[in-house]
């Protein structure tokens, strides 16, 4: 039986080849899971990382859920797309001062009441009483950790693995030898982990610097899980900071998307792509190899970055 905050959905997304001139010389074969393509606003891996913190809600008697992110949040686009689908009240904690942005505009418009934090205010996010007055003002919404992380996010990401396992014979594949996606917090990542059981690596292309505490986030989910922290690899990816994106990168995107026929964003699905080619052309994987690249969405943050 459905509910608000158990809706009966159950989206699939399809695994399709990726052909790319880079891919050939090297031998290496790479197929998308196309998670951009479920649905038009929850969208991506996002419903994957929220649904296990919507049963927590649920068991816990809670009629809606509150979250953080910034003004151009993945996150909280999807959350407030599916509190207005399904319906359930969602409360938004922002980064800094108000913003006009598309995405602040949609959270509005599909209901999400917002809070603006400051810088300060956001930066206490990880402080231990953090959600003490958050839970006194709402208490019949649920915390959802930030991009919908912690062990929760990761449990909802490991049908990912079954999922892309049962479309490998439409491919031609008989295996596969690893994953290759951005990682911002790393919840995917791990839940990708999770489901692989140490069978195959998973590559991480960081979106975020090297010392953004990825590395660490991903061992505490596993060391919660009972895992030990091994079974994947983190690349540099961000080019210089989150949210930095300069003219190789985009001419880089344009050239993907006119060959591929598959749209990226520049914040995650671009870099992550551009360091797999980098990670190929420098031999990092041997001829025969076969990849699964995640796309993971975000496509509705282009728009801030294209002036919309």
């Amino acid at each position: 039986m459905s509910s608000p905050l158990l809706p009966a959905w159950a989206p699939r997304a399809d695994l399709h080849p990726l052909a790319f001139d880079w891919l050939q010389p090297a031998g290496v074969e790479l197929a998308v899971l196309r998670l951009d393509r479920i649905d038009t606003l929850v969208s991506g891996n996002k419903w994957f990382k929220l649904k296990p913190h919507l049963e927590l809600a649920a068991a816990a008697g809670r009629r809606g859920v509150i979250s953080l992110g910034g003004a151009h949040s993945n996150h909280l686009h999807a959350l407030a797309a599916a509190g207005r689908r399904f319906g359930f009240p969602c409360v938004g904690l922002l980064r800094g001062e108000p913003q006009d942005t598309p995405t602040a505009r949609d959270l509005i418009d599909l209901g999400m009441q917002l809070h603006w934090l400051g810088y300060g205010g956001y930066r206490a996010r990880h402080q231990a009483d953090f959600w003490e007055p958050w839970q006194a003002r709402y208490p019949d919404l649920q915390p959802v950790p930030e991009g919908g992380g912690g062990l929760p996010g990761a449990q909802g990401c490991i049908e990912l693995v079954d999922m892309a396992r049962r479309q490998l014979a439409a491919l031609g594949w008989s295996d596969y030898d690893g994953w290759w996606l951005a990682a911002g917090t790393g919840t995917t990542l791990a839940g990708l982990v999770l489901g692989e059981a140490g069978e195959r690596p998973v590559h991480g292309a960081l979106a975020v610097p090297d010392d953004h505490g990825v590395a660490r986030r991903i061992g505490e989910v596993l060391a919660q899980a009972g895992r030990d922290d091994r079974g994947y690899r983190l690349h540099s990816a961000s080019r210089g900071g989150f949210a930095r994106v300069d003219a190789p990168l985009r001419s880089f995107i344009a050239d993907s998307e006119r060959r591929s026929g598959v749209p990226l964003e520049p914040l995650y699905t671009g870099k992550a792509l551009l360091a797999l080619r980098d990670a190929v052309e420098a031999g990092q994987f041997a001829a025969g190899t076969r990849l699964i690249f995640v796309h993971t969405g975000g496509l509705q943050g282009r728009r801030s970055l294209s002036g919309a």
